[in-house]
C-alpha cells in the first residue's frame, strides 16, 4: 500500500488514481524528472530541419505512412527507388524522383506511362495535349482552329453527311482506361464548367466529383484551367520539373501524397 500525497488515503500499489480525490499517481512518478528540467521524449523518426516528408494519403483523408526525404534525391516507383508502391499497377517501375534544387524541393517526371499530378491551386495555363483530373475522369485539353471548322470535300468534290460543326476555340477528350477515348466535347462558348450536376459537362456518377468542381477558358493569350473550390482539388499532370510546397498533394499511379516541409 502506498499513501496518497494529496489527501493521505493507502491506496493499493499499482492504482494510478486516488480513490478518495482522485490525484493522479502518474503525475507524481513523472514529477522528480521534471523538477530535475529533464524530461524523456518519445523515441521516433526525426524529421531533418529544412527537408519535405511525403504522407500518403488513406481512405477518407486519413494520414498512413510517411516518406522522410533527408537525401538529395529519392526516386519512387512500382520496382525502383527508396518509394515504392510493388502493387499499383499505374506506377511505372521507375516513376517519379523528388530532389532538392537551391534547397527547395523538387518532382520530375522519370518518362512515366501515367505522369505525375499535382493538385493547383491557382489557374494553370493548358496547351495541346494537356492533362488534367477532375475526380476519377481523365481529360485531355485541345485548341480547336479555324481550319478544323470547316467542312472538306473529298477528291470527287462530295462532302460526308454528318452533323453540323459549330465554331469553338477548345476541345476537351475524356480518356478512358485502356487510353480509349471516351467521350468529346466541343466547347460552344469560351468557358467550360465541369461537375456532377448543373454544369456544361457533368459527371453524375462520379462520387468524388464536386457540384461545380473545375472550370476550362479562354483568356487574352490563351486557356486556362481553374479550381473551383472543390472538395477532392484539381489535378494537372506536370511535364517539366515542378517546384513544390507545402501542403501540395500529388497523384503518381493510385497514391495520393501531401507534402510537409518543416
Amino acid at each position: 500500500m502506498v499513501n496518497c500525497p494529496k489527501c493521505g488515503t493507502e491506496i493499493p500499489e499499482g492504482f494510478r488514481f486516488c480513490g478518495n480525490c482522485g490525484h493522479s499517481l502518474a503525475d507524481d512518478a513523472a514529477a522528480p524528472e521534471e523538477e530535475g528540467g529533464a524530461r524523456t521524449l518519445f523515441f521516433g523518426a526525426m524529421q531533418t530541419p529544412n527537408r519535405a516528408k511525403l504522407i500518403l494519403i488513406k481512405g477518407e483523408g486519413l494520414d498512413g505512412i510517411s516518406y522522410h526525404l533527408n537525401a538529395t534525391e529519392h526516386l519512387a516507383g512500382r520496382e525502383e527507388g527508396e518509394i515504392l508502391f510493388p502493387e499499383d499497377p499505374m506506377l511505372s517501375p521507375r516513376h517519379a524522383c523528388f530532389y532538392y534544387e537551391n534547397s527547395e524541393l523538387c518532382v520530375r517526371d522519370e518518362g512515366s506511362a501515367n505522369g505525375v499530378f499535382v493538385r493547383i491551386t491557382r489557374p494553370v495555363p493548358l496547351i495541346s495535349q494537356s492533362y488534367f483530373l477532375v475526380g476519377e475522369q481523365l481529360l485531355q485539353f485541345e485548341p480547336c482552329t479555324d481550319e478544323q471548322s470547316k467542312p472538306h470535300a473529298d477528291s470527287e468534290g462530295t462532302y460526308f453527311y454528318s452533323s453540323p460543326r459549330r465554331a469553338s476555340r477548345f476541345k476537351l477528350i475524356q480518356v478512358l482506361r485502356g487510353a480509349e477515348i471516351g467521350m468529346i466535347y466541343r466547347a460552344p462558348t469560351d468557358s467550360v464548367t465541369l461537375g456532377r450536376e448543373g454544369n456544361d459537362i457533368n459527371f453524375p456518377d462520379d462520387p468524388y466529383i464536386s457540384g461545380h468542381h473545375a472550370r476550362v477558358a479562354v483568356t487574352s493569350d490563351g486557356f486556362e484551367l481553374i479550381d473551383l473550390g472543390s472538395k477532392n482539388g484539381t489535378f494537372f499532370r506536370v511535364e517539366a520539373p515542378h517546384q513544390l510546397t507545402h501542403g501540395d498533394y500529388l497523384f503518381i499511379g493510385q497514391q495520393l501524397l501531401r507534402v510537409e516541409i518543416t
